[in-house]
Formats: structure tokens, sequence, C-alpha cells
């Protein structure tokens, strides 16, 4: 009876010493769209699918890559309401940070940041867990970073990453092709091989979408022309 409770509760353990919750959390963002970054010498990628609900919902309204400062961006598998919660708590925190210290927060602090509020949300009443893990990209005095943040308020550094519904045959084939010499064009061509191995269906601007940090400092998202282009070299 105390471990089907434990269950339903989210600061209840169970008799195997694990938060159910949190498990359901992680099953959400297994089901979500594959999600991937590479870490480059000279800057970061950020590749994830883009599957529209419905073909009538207009790809223009729907983004799975968004910048919190001019420096730092961030992209998610899992639930897309929960990630727009976590990105507004985020650029509240890159504001503040920018205010208090006359600086622009650097990519690690802002990590922790986020991974403390998500924390919270794992051993407290009236609340659930983030159905979302985010990849965040960015690139401040130190170099490029690339950080993961997972529903149960973990957060590590990457040389490359994968998230989502295809992670492990996308993580496999990263520890294949990745190269610490790589630059900022070869990590977007890798990134797009490895959504090409699990993708359903042929890859368009459209059903996929891509953002790079440079070491110019700035992040953006890549327009469908670019993306047009890329595709076009590896396919």
């Amino acid at each position: 009876m105390a471990n089907y409770q434990s269950q339903f509760s989210l600061t209840t353990f169970s008799s195997q010493g694990k938060l159910h919750q949190i498990e359901y959390a992680l099953t959400a963002v297994e089901k979500g769209d594959t999600c991937l970054g590479i870490k480059a010498a000279n800057g970061v990628v950020l590749a994830t699918e883009k599957k529209l609900p419905s073909i009538l919902v207009d790809e223009t309204s729907f983004n799975k890559c968004a910048p919190v400062t001019d420096h730092i961006g961030v992209s998610y598998a899992g639930m897309n309401a929960d990630f727009r919660i976590l990105l507004q708590k985020a650029r509240k925190y890159a504001i503040n940070y920018k205010a208090t210290y006359h600086d622009p927060i650097p990519a690690s602090i802002l990590c922790q940041e986020i991974s403390t509020l998500v924390q919270e949300y794992t051993q407290s009443g009236g609340v659930r867990p983030f159905g979302v893990s985010l990849l965040m990209a960015g690139f401040d005095h130190e170099g490029p970073h690339l950080y993961q943040v997972d529903p149960s308020g973990s957060y590590f550094s990457w040389k490359a990453a994968a998230i989502g519904r295809n992670m492990v045959n996308a993580s496999s084939f990263l520890e294949k092709r990745y190269s610490e010499e790589s630059e900022l064009e070869d990590a977007i061509h890798t990134a797009l091989l490895t959504l090409k191995e699990g993708f359903e269906g042929e890859m368009n601007e459209n059903n996929i979408e891509i953002a790079t940090v440079g070491s110019d400092g700035v992040f953006r998202v890549l327009a469908p022309f670019e993306i047009r282009d890329y595709l076009s070299e590896v396919q």
C-alpha cells in the first residue's frame, strides 16, 4: 500500500529509494522530439526535430530553440508548456544578474540557477516535476558551453549530448563522429547527420530547427533557407 501511494506522492520515496513522479517526468522527456547539442572548438550547435501536432499548425508559431540572452540559448525535449515557463524564469535570472553585477550572466551560473529551481519542484507539495529536459548552449569569457538539465534537477556539462525519443541511437552516433577539433560548420553537418539517423520521413527546413552560438557571443536560430542549404550538403 505504501509503495502504491509513493507512485502518486512527489515527496515520498518508494521502497526502492525512488521518486516515481520524477521517473514519469523522464518518460515524458523520452517521448519528446529528439534534440541534440554539439560543442565545437569555436561555438555550440543545437539541433532538434520539430514535429508539428497537425499539418494545420503554422510552423512559424512553433519554436524549439529560443534565446535566453544574447549569448545563451536553449532547446528541449518534453512538454512545450513546461519549457516556456523555464525559459521565462531563465530570462528573469539573466536580467536580475545583469542589473546586480552589470555583466552578462555566465552560462554556468544560469544553468545552476535553473537546475536549482527544477530540483525544488521535486520536493515541494502541491506541484509536480517539470516534464522537460533542457540543452543549454552558451559562449562567454571561458569559451563555449553545453549543459543538460534534467527533471530531477541534475545538470551536466557535455561535449555532445542527445535527449528525447531517439537519444540512445543519437548518442551512439555522436560518440563515433564527435571531434573536439571540429569547427562550427562541421558540427552543424554532424548534427544533421545525427538527426537523420532516426528521423521518420524526409527532413526539411520546416520539421527541424538549428541554432548556434559562436565566438562572436551571439546566439541565433538559423533561418529556413540556411537550413535548406545545409541539408543539401549532407543529403
